[in-house]
């Protein structure tokens, strides 16, 4: 009888009945399984403008008993900001000093089912950067830690201060055991643009699986028009701005002298 070589069936038959899995860099691929969408994939920004409300939804299926954990972070747009400290001297404030911030996020929030230091390592919320702690910001003159990190922080507390910025630790309500929501708080003054939704689904410290749902902030009608004149022809703009300024300056004043 011939030798065989390689695999024997006995063992092929074990790999083809035993579950599959990759893990790779703390995300494990197993058959869990993971769908979320928005209620909204598009917000529209106009003069009457007071934030809005959406909803996440989605559903888990899974097959173990295990404890399981859902965190979203939705962010965007990034956008280089200027951070500039000031202080006071001769008893008037000053720029002293400035930074400037590569990928500032213009909107940052994170919802999760319990507090995420409880949900995986430190290691993990770093690597992905869940959470305002982990937010990694740059500079584009990072040549002194410990100054840029008093800059970075600046950003966040007024950003938070703006509600810009937030975290939810109970902000997920499950419907049973697989189903779930969440409400995104978006304030009156949220930067238009591309935003992303991710959510992660945890078990034992391991993210399982990712979804991740994009939306949109534009602004619409005259708001749009303002928008967009005033960043392609900036010098025309300001002089017509000023040139409404003189005029309704003038006009109060002519109709106060008539009084």
């Amino acid at each position: 009888m011939p030798r065989t070589t390689g695999f024997s069936m006995r063992a092929l038959i074990h790999m083809l009945a035993v579950p599959w899995f990759i893990a790779t860099a703390d995300v494990v691929y197993a058959q869990e399984e993971l769908v979320t969408d928005l209620s909204h994939h598009q917000v529209s920004i106009q003069s009457n403008f007071t934030g809005a409300e959406l909803l996440l939804f989605g559903a888990i299926n899974v097959n173990t008993n295990a404890k399981h954990d859902i965190v979203i972070v939705v962010r965007g747009p990034d956008s280089p900001a200027i951070v500039r400290q000031k202080e006071k001297v001769a008893g008037i404030w000053i720029n002293y000093g400035a930074r400037e911030l590569t990928n500032v996020p213009g909107y940052y929030s994170v919802i999760s089912t319990r507090v995420t230091s409880e949900i995986a390592s430190q290691t993990v919320l770093e690597h992905y950067g869940i959470g305002l702690e982990n937010l990694q910001l740059r500079s584009s003159d990072d040549d002194d830690a410990g100054p840029l990190h008093d800059f970075i922080e600046a950003t966040k507390r007024i950003r938070l201060e703006n509600s810009l910025y937030s975290e939810d630790e109970n902000g997920i309500q499950f419907l049973g055991t697989s189903l779930f929501r969440a409400s995104i708080e978006m304030p009156a003054n949220v930067p238009d643009g591309r935003y992303t939704a991710r959510v992660y689904l945890f078990s034992n410290g391991k993210i399982m699986q990712t979804q991740t749902s994009t939306l949109f902030v534009n602004k619409v009608g005259f708001e749009r028009l303002v928008f967009d004149f005033a960043n392609k022809q900036p010098l025309t703009y300001g002089v017509i701005a000023v040139l409404i300024a003189i005029f309704a300056g003038w006009f109060a004043s002519a109709i106060f002298r008539g009084r």
